[in-house]
């Protein structure tokens, strides 16, 4: 698996993703929308197809990560936490933290954020439907103390 900058090309596989992956998916309008914004980032994996997408917004120092889809078919198998480590990796250095929300119903993704040093700031009530869930706001704090 490698995972690598999201093409436009790329974009229907993704929107794919997004219909196997949420009872809300982004569509196919809102996903090239978001890529051609300049405080949007995507990855995605691919073996030999695309297996996996992150997206994330950057406005000045903070990260939000727009969604992280993985096939089904490929779960369980550490590309969700390639994915979110890869953008830990990149923009670690340039953000004082990186947040996002997640159904607290999500156990698997849950444990893998706080595995990767996420911490829950936060709930937000009545967040996701279909069904209705409120979300927990989980953000992982870059150390910038040595920054001067």
């Amino acid at each position: 698996m490698i995972i690598k900058e999201l093409k436009e090309r790329d974009i229907p596989a993704v929107a794919e993703l997004e219909r196997l992956s949420f009872s809300k998916p982004w569509s196919e309008e809102s996903i090239r929308d978001s890529f051609n914004s300049a405080s949007c980032r995507f990855y995605i994996a691919e073996t030999d197809k695309i297996v996996g997408y992150i997206g994330v917004s950057i406005a000045a120092d903070e990260g939000y990560i727009l969604n992280v889809a993985v096939h089904p078919d490929y779960r369980g198998q550490g590309i969700g936490k390639a994915l979110v480590s890869c953008l830990i990796e990149r923009y670690g250095d340039i953000l004082s933290f990186i947040t996002l929300e997640v159904r607290p119903s999500n156990t698997a993704a849950v444990n893998l954020y706080k595995s990767l040093g996420f911490e829950k700031v936060g709930e937000r009530k009545n967040y996701y439907s279909n069904p209705a869930e409120n979300a927990l706001l989980l953000t992982k704090y870059f150390d910038k103390e040595n920054d001067i």
